[in-house]
This record gives structure tokens, C-alpha cells and sequence, in this order.
């Protein structure tokens, strides 16, 4: 189960991706159709809505006064973006009156608005519309792999149908949603203030933008609060929250800092957001321009449509934010979206993309805060885990082939993936990198401040950094902002004793035949001592030189680990164990770990392994005890394992040492298995159910009933797998249904349940109909994640393992039948 684990979460990107392009149409006419930034006839000034809610309908009855003036060029029309409203009125508000005015609804998209004069761009107008928001029957949205729907408005049990499940109302604006509940001009490069009244039952507590002005109650048991903006912002930020929520408040620089939650978690909130006062003055210091706006929100959406929404002052998330007391003991999940849209209240909403297209100024400054956060909170090591996983990300599937700053795309939605996040924060980290601390942050207090309530794009972004450092950085843009892939380098080492040089050999060889400009370190290592040289590589091939009287025992190429790059390094084991010794960064020790786990049936390799679970930090020992199951622990590393599983600081580590132990099958670890079981965390509760199946299944069974009162995560899954072990053939053509029926998606999260009932089967024929389904779903996914048909082939070793352990001298014809099935699918 571990070795599949490790597949799941990039399969669920590529998954969602999938089905988002799916939705698109084949054709590539959209390669000739340039995205510019939307014309400006019209600047929305001031936004003031009025809206009441019908539940019954999931429909919005709104009001809304909009006042514009034209840009620059005299106008007398308007055009708003309303999608699939019914539009009961259209007025020009002049001297408290309201003055109809003639109009054109076009495909019940775009209000045409003829005005009673033609205006000019000293001039502003206010328009008064009547309408009806029907969210639930617009048939136009279609969403992204971040944002998997654009209806804009959000009904959720509005009828209360659902005993588990809150009423609640959200809205979720990004791209061009936010004028499927009030008319505006959807666009990112349109900026205005807001006022915004919501009629509400009484018994719920309500959440917009800015500040809560007034409440007023009504005679009919409803209340209107109405919550006011006076920093202009883009109308896809704009924000509207309705539910049963407990309201946890903190505070920032006198600032109004706010939860609202299930109350059900009330007592875990500060656990779980309570970091945002230091976020928020952390980041205020690194790049000297203060959190500007007037309050700070995050608030919790029951079926929320992405991850989270940076909402202006406003920020939803999804579900998953709320974690219990024992889901905490594992790590607060969220804290890295909690920065993450934090930061978007600098890149996105002070400062906004002037157009999808240059997506990735919001973006991977977002990403990219995930980094600067755990690098100021946690150290250089969890910063650095977070960039391999950005770089992991970025490399899964198709993403090479995409700018970073795209002028055509299919969709705007498209822009919405790994390039303009992942890999936008990458760039962002070596350009940190190439122009030093000091000059990278005060470049982006310079675009922050020039930019300010104001749009930006990657032009303006080197246009500040130029003006910092002095340095014409038209390279670096053109070659990382605006245009695609990345290196993918061979290198390799010589010695040349006559001349006394260390020679490193670098060859470009990514298909695309682009050549990358790459300035980064090289550490030269004798023993212990470090020396630093940086160099800069341009062509297709580069051999670089290094004084050095005796051969060294490590060249460390990019000593910083700063390039975003796929790379054969060909070093050897010898090398890499002093890069863990020595070089020390978490990336160094990450990659010396990585080989030795593929060589570990070397004794230094395998003594390099044993020596990384005591790693400083938890990933890393992590990884070590997971590169232990194929080999035979001595004593010293047993009982290292076992005091890791009960004392490790991290109860992941510890979770992954009791299932090391528990693969071990010895019954001395009873008790430890049934003791951990107990623990806070769901995570190795889990893994010591999971272990205690190994050695007493009754026992482990035993202890389901009470388990099952408070189970999640880990142990959910450890206690769905122990029911197993009370079904029989007779259940099989459920199993197998449940499993085959699935969407690829949901077999992911049925594997382990499902090969884990096949080690019960005793049915030679429904075992291979039930291992055929398993086979089917391998082959059908391997192609788009790599590993996973390994991950897979050794649970099926797993299963072999299993099914061995149940052989007696009655089943043994069968139980051999049943094994050569699967050594033919594995070798299939």
C-alpha cells in the first residue's frame, strides 16, 4: 500500500487535467487567436449591490448600482457581462430618479446598454439594474483543473434535504464567474470599490469583502448586513458567504483577523489558521509594503469547487481546511494554502494580472510564498522539500511544451496548471538566486508600488527588476517568461592529473534543441573543505576547468540546487555518500538517499540508508525506513526502527516505522501494535492496525468496533481493509462490482481495499476475474505516471506474500494456481 501511496496524488492531477481537456475541442485553430488584455471602453468605479436569497429555487434577487466612466475615449454605451440572469430593469440613476434606458440581452451573456448621452472620461454615469441570478440553470460554465466549475454562485442544501450537510451559500468568482450572480465587466484588468447588502435568515452569520458596516434585523425573522470595500479590487475577487458558522477572531496591527467554521471544529480553528497574524507580518516585511487592506478573513465551503480562493479580505476554502484535534497531530495540511492565498492579497489583488494570459504574475508569487513561508518558519529543509515537489509537479505531463506567459491558448481556464504555478515559482527561486536576497525583494516592493490597485504582467515585472539591480534582464524573460520547457543536462566528470583540473563535462540534450543560459555554483569538495565557483553555461556542450591538485572526493553541479532541470548526473555511489556527508542541503542529501536506495543491495549503499534514518529532518527519515523493506535488518537497525516508532518526534515517521515492523511479521511487536492503535494520531493508529493484521487478524478485527468511533484518514482506511478479513467468496460479486464500476479516480482509493480482499478469495476463478480488474487498471494508467506499474507489481508481491501465508495442505493446489496468476501478471 505504501509503494501505491506514493502514485496517487500525481495520477489525481493528471486525472483532473484530463478531464478539463477533455471538455475542450480538438481543433488548434486557437493557435492563431491572440489573448490581449480586455479594451477599455468603460472603468468600473463603484460596485453597490442588494441581494436577497431564494432557497427553494437556488436563486439570487438582486439590485445593483454600477457607476462607470469611459476610459478615455468618449463613449454613449455600455456593455456588462450578465450570464444567464433574468434582467427585469436597466436605468440611468440621475437626480435620484431612475431613467430607463434602452437595452439589447444578447445570448443571456452580454447587457447592451444604450446611454442617454454620450460621456466622457471626465464624466461618470450610474446604472441601476433589476435582476434575477439563476445559477443552477446556466448551462455555460465550464471549469479547470484548479477550478472545476464557473457557475459563479453556490446553493448547497439550500433546502436542508441533506441531515449532514450545512445550508450555505458561497460564491466563486475566478475566471469570469462572478457576472453569473451581478452584472459587471468580468475582467481581471477592471478594478472597483464595493458595497454589498445581504438579506439573510437571521440564524445565519454572513461574509463579504471589507468591513461589516451594519446589521439590521427584519421584521420577517431575516436580517440585512451590508459589508463595504473602499480599496478597489477586480470583480472576480468579489466575495459573498452565508451559513451556520462559529466566528474565531484574531487581529493584525488592530486589523480584524476572522475564522468561520463548522462549529463542530470551533476549538481546532486557531490550530489550523492561527499562523495568518505571523504570515501576514512576515510578508508585509519582505516585501516593506504593509497588508493594505482592511481586515482578513478565511472561511470554510462545504463542496467548494477548487482548493481555496483568494478572495479580497475574503479568502474561501474548501472542506478539507477543517481538521480535527488527531488530524492535527499529523501536521496542520493547510497551512501551505494558508500562505498561499495570503500572498495572493500582494500578487493578484493589490496588484492584478492584467489578463489570463500573464496568469503566473498571481500565481507563482503564490506558489512561491508556500517556499518563503516554511523557509522563515521551519528551515532551509521544508523550504526545500516544498520546491521539489513544485518541480515534481511541474514535470509530470505535457507541461514542457507551454510558455509560461501565453498570448494563445484554448481557453483560459488551460492557464490554470503546473506551468503558471509550479513552475512559475521555480523561476521565481533562481531569479532569486541570480540577483541576490536583498535585490529580489526590494524588486518586488517596486512593482507592488508602482503597481499598486493597479494591474502588472511579466513586462512590468522586469521592468522593476531592472530598475533595482541595473542588469538588462531581457534574457532571463525571454527565456524562462516567454518561452517553454526547460534544460534536461548530462554530466559528467574527469580528472586531468597532468594538468592538475578537475573537469565537468555538461551536455543540453532536451529534444526541442533550445539552448538554456544557465548561471549557477559548483562546490568543489576535498574531504571537508568547500570550493565555490560560479560559472555560467550557454552552449550545447561546456566543459568546465577547476584548479585542483589531487582528484576530489564530490563536484557538486549547482551547488544551490536552484535549476529547474531534468538531469543524468552521473556520479558515483562513492560521490553521492559524501554529498550526504558533506554538501548538506536537503536536496544533496535527498538525492544521495535516492540513489542509494536503488543501489541498497551494496553495503555502503545500504549503510547510507541506515545512517539517513537519523536524518534531521522527517522526510528524509522517512524515506530511509521506507528503502529498508527488501532488506534484512540487523540488530542495531531493528532497534533504532523501534525506538522510532514510539519516540520519532514525527508521527509520520512513526507511522512508517511500525509498518516496517509490521512487515517483519514477529509477534513481539504485539503489543506495540496494539498500543499504537490507541495513539492521537489517525496516521499511526492506522499503521498499527494495519501491522497487527500481519500477526493476529482476530485480534486486529477485535478491536474494530471501537476504533470505528472516531476514525479518519489512515486509519479509516487501516479499519476499511480489517472488515475485509470478515468477507468470504460469498461477497465477491459486490466487491468486484463496487471496484469495477468505479471511474479511475475512485480505483484509486478502492485498491488497497479490494487486492486486499483478493488475498482472502479462495475461488480460483473469481481470484483471476477480480486480478484481471487490478491488471486492467494498471496498464490503462501507467502510461500517463511513471512508476506506477512498479508501485503496482509489488503490491502484487504483497499479495503473493499474503496468499503464501494462508497455504495449507487443503488449499495448496488452489493457493499455486492462484500465485502463478500472478507472477504472469506481473511479468505481463
Amino acid at each position: 500500500m505504501r509503494n501505491l501511496a506514493l502514485a496517487v496524488l500525481c495520477l489525481m492531477v493528471i486525472d483532473s487535467q484530463a478531464q478539463v481537456h477533455q471538455q475542450k475541442t480538438p481543433d488548434s485553430s486557437w493557435k492563431t487567436v491572440y489573448r490581449a488584455f480586455a479594451t477599455k471602453v468603460n472603468d468600473l468605479v463603484h460596485t453597490r449591490l442588494d441581494v436577497k436569497f431564494d432557497f427553494n429555487k437556488s436563486y439570487l434577487l438582486g439590485k445593483a448600482w454600477i457607476t462607470l466612466k469611459p476610459h478615455f475615449y468618449p463613449t454613449d454605451s455600455l456593455e456588462l457581462d450578465a450570464k444567464g440572469m433574468n434582467i427585469n430593469a436597466v436605468a440611468l440613476v440621475k437626480g435620484g430618479k431612475n431613467t430607463p434606458l434602452q437595452y439589447r440581452y444578447v445570448d443571456s451573456l452580454i447587457l447592451k446598454i444604450k446611454l442617454d448621452k454620450t460621456y466622457k472620461n471626465t464624466e461618470s454615469y450610474t446604472v441601476y439594474i433589476d435582476y434575477v441570478s439563476k445559477p443552477d440553470e446556466f448551462t455555460g460554465a465550464v471549469g479547470s483543473a484548479a477550478i472545476n466549475d464557473a457557475k459563479g454562485l453556490y446553493f448547497i442544501n439550500p433546502r436542508g434535504e441533506e441531515p449532514n450537510k450545512p445550508t450555505q451559500v458561497w460564491t466563486q468568482g475566478e475566471t469570469e464567474a462572478s457576472s453569473v450572480w451581478f452584472p459587471t465587466i468580468d475582467k481581471p484588468n477592471q478594478k472597483t470599490t464595493e458595497e454589498l447588502s445581504m438579506t439573510v435568515p437571521s440564524k445565519y452569520v454572513t461574509l463579504s469583502n471589507g468591513k461589516l458596516i451594519s446589521q439590521k434585523k427584519n421584521s420577517d425573522g431575516t436580517r440585512t448586513d451590508t459589508w463595504k470595500m473602499d480599496l478597489p479590487h477586480a470583480p472576480y475577487l468579489f466575495f459573498m458567504g452565508v451559513g451556520e458558522y462559529a466566528v474565531i477572531k484574531d487581529s493584525y496591527k488592530g486589523k480584524e483577523v476572522s475564522y468561520y467554521v463548522e462549529k463542530a471544529y470551533e476549538k481546532e480553528a486557531r490550530k489550523i489558521f492561527g499562523l495568518t497574524p505571523e504570515m501576514m507580518t512576515f510578508f508585509s516585511k519582505i516585501t516593506g509594503v504593509d497588508y493594505v487592506w482592511p481586515k482578513y478573513a478565511q472561511i470554510v465551503g462545504r463542496d467548494y469547487v477548487s482548493g481555496a480562493m483568494e478572495n479580497t479580505t475574503a479568502t474561501l476554502h474548501q472542506e478539507s481546511a477543517q481538521q480535527n484535534a488527531r488530524q492535527l497531530m499529523d501536521g496542520n495540511k493547510w497551512e501551505d494554502v494558508v500562505a498561499h492565498e495570503l500572498f495572493h492579497h500582494w500578487f493578484g489583488d493589490l496588484v492584478t494580472a492584467e489578463s489570463w494570459s500573464n496568469l503566473t504574475v498571481n500565481e507563482s508569487f503564490a506558489n512561491y510564498s508556500e517556499y518563503l513561508w516554511r523557509e522563515y518558519k521551519y528551515g532551509k529543509d521544508a523550504a526545500d522539500e516544498s520546491g521539489l515537489n513544485e518541480v515534481a509537479g511541474y514535470m509530470r505531463g505535457d507541461n514542457p511544451n507551454r510558455d509560461l506567459v501565453r498570448y494563445y491558448y484554448r481557453d483560459k481556464e488551460d492557464m490554470f496548471d503546473a506551468v503558471s504555478y509550479n513552475k512559475g515559482g521555480r523561476i521565481l527561486h533562481m531569479l532569486r538566486n541570480y540577483v541576490g536576497d536583498s535585490a529580489f525583494f526590494k524588486s518586488l516592493n517596486v512593482y507592488l508600488t508602482k503597481n499598486k490597485f493597479g494591474t502588472g504582467n511579466a513586462d512590468k515585472l522586469r521592468l522593476a527588476f531592472e530598475e533595482v539591480t541595473g542588469k538588462d534582464l531581457n534574457w532571463f524573460f525571454n527565456q524562462w517568461y516567454f518561452g517553454s520547457g526547460h534544460p534536461e543536462l548530462e554530466i559528467s566528470y574527469g580528472y586531468d592529473a597532468a594538468n592538475r583540473q578537475s573537469l565537468v563535462y555538461i551536455k543540453q540534450v532536451q529534444p526541442t534543441g533550445k539552448i538554456f543560459r544557465l548561471p549557477f555554483a559548483v562546490d568543489i569538495y576535498n574531504g571537508n573543505k568547500k570550493t565555490r565557483y560560479n560559472v555560467e553555461v550557454s552552449k550545447p556542450s561546456d566543459t568546465l576547468r577547476f584548479t585542483a591538485t589531487t582528484k576530489p572526493d564530490l563536484v557538486n553541479v549547482d551547488a544551490e540546487k536552484i535549476l529547474l532541470t531534468a538531469k543524468k548526473d552521473d556520479k558515483s555511489l562513492a560521490e553521492y555518500i559524501h554529498q550526504y556527508r558533506y554538501a548538506g542541503k536537503f536536496l544533496d542529501r535527498y538525492e544521495a538517499l535516492e540513489y542509494a536506495a536503488a543501489n541498497i543491495h551494496d553495503a555502503a549503499a545500504l549503510q547510507l540508508v541506515k545512517d539517513a534514518i537519523n536524518d534531521p529532518y522527517f522526510l528524509l527519515r522517512r524515506k530511509a525506513i521506507g528503502s529498508l523493506y527488501d532488506s534484512v535488518l540487523d540488530a542495531a537497525t531493528r532497534t533504532k526502527i523501534e525506538t522510532i516508532a514510539t519516540k520519532d518526534p514525527n508521527r509520520l515517521v512513526r507511522a512508517d516505522a511500525i509498518d516496517l515492523l509490521g512487515s517483519l511479521r514477529d509477534n513481539k511487536y504485539k503489543s506495540l501494535f496494539v498500543q499504537s492503535t490507541k495513539d492521537s494520531s489517525y496516521t499511526v493508529a492506522g499503521a498499527g492496525l494495519m501491522a497487527l493484521l500481519e500477526i493476529d487478524e482476530p485480534a486486529a478485527v477485535a478491536l474494530l468496533p471501537e476504533l470505528k468511533k472516531d476514525a479518519k484518514g489512515n486509519l479509516e482506511q487501516a479499519i476499511s481493509i480489517a472488515e475485509i478479513f470478515a468477507k468470504t467468496d460469498a461477497d465477491f460479486d459486490s466487491m468486484y462490482n463496487d471496484f469495477d464500476d468505479a471511474t479511475m479516480l475512485e480505483k484509486l482509493n478502492k485498491f488497497n481495499v479490494f487486492i486486499m480482499y483478493l488475498s482472502k478469495v479462495e475461488n480460483t476463478a473469481k481470484f483471476k476475474q477480480g486480478l484481471d480488474a487490478l491488471v486492467q487498471f494498471r496498464d490503462r494508467l501507467a502510461p500517463f505516471a511513471p512508476g506506477f506499474k512498479e508501485a503496482v507489481n509489488k503490491e502484487f508481491e504483497t499479495l503473493k506474500e499474503r496468499k503464501l501465508r494462508r497455504k495449507t495442505s487443503s488449499n495448496s493446489s488452489a493457493i499455486d494456481e492462484q500465485i502463478s496468476l500472478i507472477n504472469a501478471a506481473i511479468k505481463k
